[in-house]
């Protein structure tokens, strides 16, 4: 079967102010077929995308589930949810959209060599940031003054954040490969490696809980940190023969990637991932000065990790509207199978949230005492809408990144955290309210402002692309 290639796109769709009206007549197609993008066809790219993810998505109750049952449970969940978590998310934010960036752009062999360039320097740059932070006094500033951590989980948080040095250049490293991967039509290998990085995973939280007397915070730092290394060795092998058969015999493209062009298009996708991860942090710092702060704390990561286990089908959804919106009469079947995604992803959620199964994953699965399981159902329930919004903010936002008008995506971000910091100020000032169901609903109202955004920004491309 003909593998087809996204096209790359012509410089007035790159550089015009009205490149997001640019249509498939307007792009080269190099090497594409003319058969149909068909439903099928999507699920096909898609569905180990999702696996991956949703193999990721497990990462973060896996951990929740072995630190509950080690020693000092609450304090150990609240310093990885409240600290150590949120900020080694924060230092990396600037390379996770490496993903997207690689797949949009590794056209060829002169690309992917300059996009592997900038990922390592990203990954050294932020790996120095990393260092700074976990071992000097900036740490207190940030944990104790900025976020107001309880002072019973600052030095576990300080152990668990110099544990996860290594995090942010191995994600900047296998993103980039994983986006190259996709682009050439090799989807699959990115599950691979997510099976790779959980078995890595999984082997160290079951020797910790095996060991028993190690704090828990140690078990689920080492775990993340071998995971995402393990991942990051297996991309660099995976991608030697894609290299070798394909992006180094890929046809040269016309649009040559230069220094101001990415930055152009990556520096808006940099700052939506940064500002993104600054929600969590602030999250924690507002629970921490609301009612109900130390339960809040722990109960977050559960909760956030099921959430994000919900949403993962969907979130996998934006690489697959990158990759295909460029082939022939792709636009109908994103748009259906969107549809189709969100509705079930939406079905999921209320089968997992609002029957016993919750009780089932709350109680048995992770073991969370009785206080801590009922602050997580009602946190869900609150969050149920969530999964569906995820699948539409992948297809309006990948329609966008596709365009290359990828600013917006950054203004989207800021209605996102404007709105939910300042429901969560309210909150705080309020101080009747738990602080987990204030940063939920925030979370939620945040969602839909942010979703209706990129719908209207998405708007000129979408009518171009239906009416190609």
């Amino acid at each position: 079967m003909n593998r087809t290639l996204p096209a790359s796109p012509a410089p007035e769709c790159v550089d015009s102010k009205a490149r997001d009206r640019c249509t498939p007549a307007d792009r080269e197609t190099p090497e594409v077929d003319d058969i149909p993008v068909t439903l099928a066809r999507v699920a096909q790219t898609w569905w180990p995308l999702a696996l991956s993810w949703l193999l990721m998505s497990i990462e973060g109750p896996a951990h929740s589930a072995v630190v509950a049952r080690l020693a000092n449970p609450e304090i150990n969940l609240a310093a990885w949810g409240g600290i150590v978590f949120p900020l080694a998310l924060i230092i990396e934010a600037p390379a996770v959209m490496l993903l997207s960036a690689s797949t949009a752009l590794s056209k060829d062999w002169e690309t992917f060599r300059r996009l592997r360039r900038i990922a390592m320097i990203l990954g050294a740059t932020f790996t120095l940031v990393h260092l700074a932070v976990a071992f000097t006094p900036l740490y207190d500033f940030i944990a104790r003054q900025l976020i107001g951590a309880p002072e019973e989980i600052l030095e576990p948080g300080r152990i668990g954040l110099m544990i996860m040095t290594p995090w942010t250049w191995a994600i900047a490293y296998r993103r980039f490969l994983q986006g190259a991967m996709i682009r050439f039509g090799h989807s699959r290998a990115v599950g691979a490696g997510t099976v790779v990085r959980m078995t890595a995973n999984g082997l160290v939280l079951l020797t910790g809980y095996l060991i028993g007397t190690i704090p828990g915070i140690i078990v689920a730092s080492c775990a993340v940190a071998a995971g995402v290394m393990a991942e990051a060795a297996y991309a660099g092998i995976r991608i030697r023969p894609i290299v070798r058969t394909q992006i180094r015999t890929a046809p040269r493209s016309t649009t040559q990637l230069t220094p101001g062009a990415f930055l152009s298009f990556y520096v808006p996708l940099a700052l939506t991932s940064l500002l993104s991860f600054f929600v969590s942090p602030i999250s924690s710092a507002a629970m921490s000065r609301m009612p109900v702060a130390l339960s809040s704390l722990a109960a977050w990561p559960v909760v956030s990790g099921l959430l994000f286990m919900l949403r993962s089908p969907g979130m996998a959804f934006n690489e697959v509207v990158v990759a295909m919106l460029d082939q022939p009469r792709s636009y109908a079947a994103l748009r259906r199978f969107a549809v189709l995604l969100g509705l079930g992803s939406l079905l999921l959620a209320v089968g997992v949230v609002a029957t016993p199964v919750a009780n089932v994953w709350l109680n048995q699965v992770m073991a969370l005492p009785a206080e801590l399981s009922q602050l997580s159902r009602v946190a869900l329930l609150l969050a149920l809408p969530l999964p569906l919004w995820a699948v539409f903010y992948s297809w309006f936002q990948g329609i966008i990144v596709n365009s290359k008008r990828t600013r917006a995506v950054t203004e989207s971000v800021v209605i996102y955290l404007a709105l939910s910091t300042g429901i969560m100020v309210v909150g705080v000032a309020i101080e009747r309210f738990t602080g987990i169901y204030v940063a939920i609903v925030a979370m939620q109202c945040a969602a839909l402002a942010q979703l209706g955004w990129l719908s209207w920004r998405s708007r000129h491309a979408r009518r171009a692309w239906a009416s190609s």
